[in-house]
């Protein structure tokens, strides 16, 4: 299939590419520009300015594609110049989303019908107008009420990986392996997590199967701020040192103060089978720490 990826260079997004790639798919990847991708002539690059509508525009030229990804779309002003640049150049279209359009009360096992895309006000604005999971509910809101092609809104809670560039759970070993605090507002909270191969695979999945509509995209199971720190403890052979919130510094970007995962049931029952928590987190947690020894 001709494959259309917008950002592609880093995280799940070069993963994606990767299986792709190995398909045998006519790939080609749109960025800035500004990262080196490692695919050489197995794709096509253009450089698109995504906050750019123009860009964008010029970018695709006439192009048509099977399927196009967005992993950069972050408000509905983006949204809606990708409605209209693709209207006819697409089969299916691809949105990276996130946990946080579910985040306005949190809650456990929360599913896909927790925030109604279909039927959401939409109110038009940039990136810097929303903050993030707002940006991501107008642009979930313009796509699905707005687009003329069949969407797929992958909903993924944190992702992690040896290669996260955002380095959230290295934060967590590190300050536990040089025994400094950690800001914590409830050790009891639950969050979701997912690896980033299993992103990238149920991406592939959303784009080369049938679905269509939001999906939660998580591994099964959820961990406590306690479990979590309890396997870094052991990782690391350091007893963490947790305070009740904690200054800028020291704060988790983890630190919810109640819990806030959701089910995968909807993925499941359309036969994508996400990873346990179980087979993956662990055995990363200790992978990290031994790096930093």
């Amino acid at each position: 299939m001709k494959i259309l990826v917008l950002g592609g260079t880093r995280f799940f997004g070069k993963k994606l590419v990767q299986l792709l790639i190995e398909e045998g798919h006519d790939v080609t990847i749109a960025t800035r520009g500004n990262v080196q991708h490692p695919f050489g002539s197995q794709v096509k690059q253009v450089k698109v300015d995504r906050k750019n509508a123009s860009s964008l525009k010029d970018a695709v030229g006439e192009e048509h594609w099977d399927i196009v990804y967005d992993n950069i779309c972050f408000s509905p002003n983006e949204a809606l110049a990708a409605c209209e640049i693709f209207d006819g150049k697409t089969k299916k279209y691809i949105l990276t989303s996130t946990l946080s359009t579910l985040d306005q009360e949190l809650g456990s096992d929360l599913t896909e019908e927790d925030f109604n895309p279909y039927t959401y006000e939409i109110r038009y604005g940039d990136v810097e107008d929303f903050s993030y999971g707002e940006g991501k509910r107008q642009a979930e809101a313009v796509f699905f009420q707005k687009a003329s092609f069949p969407i797929v809104a992958v909903r993924f809670p944190i992702v992690l990986g040896e290669d996260d560039y955002t380095k959230r759970l290295h934060f967590h070993i590190e300050r536990v392996a040089k025994e400094q605090p950690i800001g914590f507002v409830n050790m009891d909270a639950r969050m979701s997590y997912i690896l980033s191969d299993d992103a990238a695979g149920f991406l592939k999945f959303a784009g080369t199967s049938n679905i269509e509509g939001p999906f939660n995209a998580t591994s099964t199971g959820s961990y406590s701020m306690q479990e979590l720190i309890d396997l870094i403890e052991e990782a690391t052979g350091k007893k963490a040192k947790i305070t009740l919130v904690g200054n800028d510094e020291s704060r988790s970007p983890f630190g919810v103060p109640k819990d806030w995962y959701m089910t995968p049931q909807k993925a499941k029952e359309a036969s994508y089978e996400f990873l346990h928590l179980d087979d993956w987190l662990p055995s990363l947690i200790k992978k990290l720490a031994s790096e930093m020894e």
